[in-house]
């Protein structure tokens, strides 16, 4: 099986970034990061990288202060990439301009903390914890021109359970995302059966 290579976007912790890498090692996937793309240089998901052996390229507002330019530079890096098979945003904190979705349309996929098309943008989880739904949950899907409105792959179901403190509710989430992310874009990439791939909720 050809070998896939990947870029991974991401912001601060990391921890889907790593999730995503040890995975692909564990299971012996024939997938290569070719590099992490961050727009913060000191998060900690840079030292996730250094400490797993996979190259940065750092776009910070100092070097680059508005973000047309900062996504310029990086679509420059990313062509120096190419072929590249998919851009995984994991945690990463900034909107795509429309032009760079284009140039990569239906490559770019991104993982959110909430069963889309509730509770898009900003800290889901906490807003489905005050709102105290029953669940909440994870979606993974392709980026389009919106905000967490694209097609999405796959979703999992987490119960909010009663009396439930906030910080709890966010490790359960994180823990389904390590799992469920990983296993999508090895389908995406074809190298598990697509069948999972269409829309469906899940418990974990």
């Amino acid at each position: 099986m050809r070998l896939r290579t990947l870029v991974v976007f991401a912001s601060g912790n990391g921890s889907n970034f790593q999730a995503i890498a040890e995975t692909i090692a564990r299971e012996g996937w024939p997938i290569r990061i070719a590099a992490l793309f961050t727009d913060r240089p000191r998060a900690r998901c840079v030292r996730r990288a250094q400490f797993l052996g996979i190259p940065v390229h750092a776009f910070s507002g100092r070097t680059h202060p508005d973000r047309e330019t900062l996504f310029r530079a990086m679509a420059e890096h990313l062509d120096r990439l190419e072929p590249l098979d998919l851009l995984v945003l994991a945690g990463f904190m900034k909107i795509l301009p429309p032009w760079f979705v284009r140039r990569w349309e239906g490559k770019i996929v991104n993982i959110h903390p909430s069963l889309l098309p509730a509770y898009p943008g900003l800290h889901a989880i906490r807003r489905a914890w005050e709102n105290r739904e029953p669940f909440t949950g994870v979606t993974v899907h392709l980026v389009d021109e919106g905000v967490d409105t694209g097609p999405v792959l796959a979703q999992a179901r987490v119960e909010i359970r009663e009396g439930e403190p906030l910080h709890a509710l966010e490790e359960r989430v994180h823990q389904v995302e390590h799992h469920l992310y990983p296993r999508v874009i090895a389908q995406l990439l074809g190298i598990l059966a697509r069948d999972p791939l269409s829309p469906s909720v899940t418990s974990p």
